[in-house]
């Protein structure tokens, strides 16, 4: 029993009653706010060379690292890693441009200065950091926003060229790069998206590296595997739904807002008579190719060296017929454009348009780094090495900020291709240079070969891979068994996600996460407890068998912290559980002395004695079917003021009805609580256990001297 030390007579010490501990408490040092603020100050804010380094060395940990590096045993596993990698990075770059609603060059852009950039500041040795489809599509909603606010909302092809420039056709990006480009020209569709995609991404980028500075990386810890699982698999049936008009090559405007899915499949279904045969053809094709060599690779995954590049030989084989079959000129399939050789000079974001994109970059950046962080982690632990997640923050966060100047959109790590670069030997973050001249060796030369590639075909690829998230679908029976609710919160921000929007999909989920654990906590699991058969151990009697309960107590356990949610949960609980609500008994007890009293009056009755004799005998006659209740509080984590306030009641309520409580298997935190709240009174201060059984000892102990006591009086 938690007796605290200070409330016993000495005398009494050498006497404790059975089932009693004493304990005395360690001291504490108290320490003046004022001095442990300095002591912070002091800690944080002084600088000398050798802090200055090692914040230099934390903030780029490859010069931690890359000294170290072992070329025997890691080279060749990074170099194969990065090179498989980057063939497989190549269509899906360019693919995942349309999705960010951007020309193809910008997606290669964007993945070789992610891997520069994570090389020189990220922990994770295993992760790739580049285009995430889910990213791409949250960018090129923001994209297609603006461009609607700024009048580009015509139905017009992704041709991108300055409007001072010349003229080309709607499959052409090639005047953005013919001309050298001054600031007096005026900005098009296709360089105004890239604007904004720029200028979303640097916000992005912005907000992650503040989080990091704030060290707020445990705010992942809100967005729970089923809701990440959730918004995944419902921006995957958006990403799918932007991706049919490139299979069926009909020219559809982008919907944008509340209900874009619904919309945009009503604009399939009218425009459907449209269909290109050419590009449709080309999509199944390419479909009965990609598919079955996928699940060749996810089969054969342990026995393959490397997974087959189907990605890269449709590309190549699609390119070819395309280009020597002229179905752009014979059938008007729909084309990628020149794809130019070389970068552009950097530009800065337009700062004019920061306020109305604030938002969206906000959702986005959130969604970055909390697939980046929890991907990491999971890596890093099954590999045997640590991550720092606000280094994480800080590496994805520059992973946006620097590329923003240079017409890239958002990265993050992405899991298939972190799966690929895994399984392919990576031992360190040098695969991702070597992926990153893969990228370069492509923008330098070989781009401009992709100018008859179909559009379609960028769309086949986009949807294969979103195979991973679909096939979450499959896991729902499983999901369901495992936790219910978990499994809500996977439909709700699944549903909302595909049908309302993106952003909105996600803030629903939260939400609903949030609401779900309010009502688990509101409403906990609350049960009788009773002894296991020669043991000392108590379990619930609801859920075992063959479970004893010692006559004359209760043992009720309440599931959850008792704190101004639930107060009123745990009485209606403890009541209905016990069979006996101490308010209702009491105002029994009341009702039935006035009536005696009126019958006394009546009759005349004035003999004290004979009234005491009476009363014992009544008494007798209705026992309670228990005389003390033993609270378990091993599950209650912490208790407030209204939580106190609710024992307090408690205690008194069955204290007038004579009923003792108890309480047992309160933490320090719980027993803080109760003595900062005055719970303890004089012989109230032996009431706290630290098990049930010596909380039922001590009952038992009780009891007896109490019956000891009435027998002696009655004798």
């Amino acid at each position: 029993m938690s007796q605290e030390s200070h409330e016993f007579p000495k005398s009494s010490v050498s006497v404790l009653p059975p089932g009693t501990i004493l304990l005395e408490e360690k001291e504490k040092k108290n320490i003046k706010l004022k001095t442990r603020l300095a002591e912070k100050i002091k800690k944080n804010c002084t600088c000398s060379p050798v802090k200055a380094k090692d914040m230099f060395f934390s903030f780029f940990p490859v010069l931690q690292w890359l000294p170290k590096y072992n070329l025997k045993e890691c080279l060749l596993g990074d170099l194969m890693s990065g090179l498989i990698v980057g063939i497989l990075l190549v269509p899906q770059s360019i693919a995942y441009s349309l999705l960010a609603g951007q020309e193809p060059i910008y997606g290669l852009y964007t993945s070789f200065f992610a891997c520069i950039i994570y090389f020189l500041m990220g922990t994770s040795r295993h992760i790739h950091v580049g285009i995430f489809g889910v990213l791409c599509l949250m960018v090129g909603e923001v994209v297609d926003r603006e461009l609607e606010a700024a009048g580009y909302n015509k139905p017009q092809s992704h041709a991108g060229h300055y409007s001072d420039a010349y003229e080309f056709d709607g499959n052409s990006t090639h005047s953005a790069f013919a001309i050298n480009v001054t600031a007096a020209l005026t900005c098009d569709k296709s360089c105004y998206a890239i604007t904004v995609g720029a200028t979303v991404t640097f916000m992005a980028g912005v907000y992650q590296v503040a989080m990091g500075f704030l060290q707020v990386g445990f705010v992942s810890v809100y967005l729970s595997d089923s809701l990440l699982s959730g918004f995944a698999t419902g921006a995957s049936i958006t990403i799918l739904t932007s991706q049919v008009k490139y299979l069926l090559g009909i020219s559809i405007p982008r919907a944008n807002g509340i209900g874009s899915s619904i919309y945009t499949w009503i604009n399939i279904f009218r425009n459907i008579h449209m269909t290109n045969i050419c590009d449709l053809v080309t999509s199944i094709l390419c479909l009965l190719v990609l598919i079955p060599a996928k699940e060749i690779n996810e089969c054969y995954k342990s026995k393959l060296k490397a997974p087959i590049p189907i990605e890269l030989f449709v590309v190549v084989g699609a390119t070819l017929a395309s280009h020597f079959g002229h179905l752009h000129e014979n059938y008007g399939s729909s084309i990628a454009g020149t794809i130019p050789t070389g970068f552009l000079m950097p530009k800065s974001p337009d700062w004019s348009l920061i306020p109305s994109i604030a938002l969206g970059a906000l959702s986005i950046a959130i969604i970055g780094f909390a697939i980046t962080v929890s991907l990491s982690e999971m890596f890093a632990k099954k590999h045997g090495y640590e991550v720092k997640a606000n280094q994480e923050m800080y590496a994805i966060g520059f992973c946006n900020i620097i590329p923003a100047f240079f017409h890239c959109f958002t990265t993050s790590a992405a899991l298939a291709k972190t799966l690929v670069k895994e399984s392919t030997g990576c031992r360190t973050q040098v695969s991702g240079v070597m992926t990153s001249l893969i990228i370069l060796l492509v923008l330098l030369v070989i781009a401009p070969l992709f100018f008859s590639l179909q559009k379609c075909v960028l769309g086949v690829i986009t949807i294969v891979n979103l195979r991973g998230a679909l096939k979450k679908y499959f896991d729902l029976p499983k999901m369901w068994k495992v936790n219910k609710v978990d499994t809500a919160i996977w439909l709700v921000t699944m549903f909302s996600s595909a049908l309302i929007s993106t952003e909105l999909g996600l803030l629903i989920g939260i939400a609903f996460s949030m609401v779900c654990v309010i009502v688990r906590s509101q409403k906990p699991g609350a049960t009788l407890l009773g002894r296991v058969e020669n043991s000392d151990v108590f379990e619930s009697m609801v859920v075992y068998k063959n479970l004893k309960s010692t006559p004359g107590i209760k043992i009720f356990r309440f599931e959850a912290p008792l704190y101004y949610v639930n107060k009123q949960c745990f009485k209606s609980a403890l009541y209905k559980t016990s069979g006996v609500d101490p308010v209702i008994v009491a105002t029994e007890q009341k009702k039935k002395e006035k009536k005696k009293e009126k019958l006394q009056k009546k009759d005349r009755v004035v003999d004290a004695k004979v009234t005491q004799v009476d009363t014992i005998q009544q008494l007798y006659k209705e026992p309670l079917p228990f005389h003390t209740l033993v609270i378990d509080c091993s599950v209650i984590q912490f208790i407030d003021t209204a939580g106190v306030n609710t024992l307090k009641e408690v205690l008194n309520d069955y204290k007038n009805i004579g009923i003792c409580v108890l309480l047992a298997q309160c933490n320090i935190s719980v027993r803080k609580s109760l003595r900062n709240g005055d719970y303890f009174k004089r012989e109230e201060s032996c009431m706290v256990f630290y098990s049930v059984q010596q909380a039922v000892q001590f009952a038992l102990y009780e009891q007896e001297q109490e019956d000891a006591c009435i027998n002696g009086s009655l004798v």
